[in-house]
């Protein structure tokens, strides 16, 4: 299904290996730019306790989400931590007909499926200041047990192997800072050329008709 989206409509993914930061980054961006629409991605996982079903995910059953992939219901899906997460198509209509853009938190495979699918798309991948304080930051969350957190741990290496596919990349070691780049990136992406080629061709032709 192809998606024709106008100049001024940013898409941005956002992407790190669990624990970098990027759901609190994401969180502030949210707040701060009203719209730009947050994908809410579907998922087989159990929700935390703090999340909300429909507001940082919809948390759907298994069988669900393979009936969904068999009815081509998804921009972009994944299997993430022994669970699937994906974005549905419509998700991205409903941003295209109410948003200036559209947020994505999704893992690097994600972002390959959306970019593959919209090039216009910007990426940004949100990257610990070390392992250690990646560790550390997963183990003071207290909601996964310590295979969970091993694996996670584990598969950031992973994560971090892509980082030659986004256009830019963001150092976490102070979340005030990372939260200042992240959101310098929105406001030179609404700046480029291309977004505004419409406006500048509108302005010469009323030149002209003078």
């Amino acid at each position: 299904m192809a998606l024709e989206l106008s100049n001024d409509f940013l898409l941005l993914i956002v992407s790190s290996p669990s624990g970098a930061g990027k759901t609190t980054l994401c969180n502030r961006l949210r707040g701060e730019f009203p719209g730009l629409r947050f994908s809410v991605s579907h998922t087989t996982r159990r929700p935390r306790p703090t999340e909300v079903d429909g507001r940082e995910y919809h948390f759907v059953e298994r069988d669900v989400f393979e009936q969904m992939i068999r009815a081509g219901a998804f921009a972009e899906w994944a299997q993430v931590h022994g669970h699937l997460y994906g974005t549905s198509l419509h998700e991205i209509e409903v941003a295209r007909a109410t948003a200036r853009g559209m947020l994505f938190d999704i893992d690097h495979q994600g972002a390959r499926q959306i970019k593959a699918a919209l090039p216009e798309a910007v990426a940004a991948f949100i990257l610990p200041p070390s392992l250690g304080e990646l560790e550390r930051r997963l183990r003071g969350r207290g909601t996964e047990d310590e295979p969970t957190t091993r694996r996670r741990l584990e598969n950031s290496k992973g994560e971090i192997e892509h980082y030659g596919f986004f256009d830019y990349v963001i150092v976490n070691d102070d979340i005030t800072r990372a939260y200042e780049e992240l959101r310098a990136v929105v406001y030179a992406e609404r700046a480029r050329r291309h977004r505004h080629a419409r406006l500048c061709e509108k302005l010469l032709a009323e030149w002209k008709g003078r």
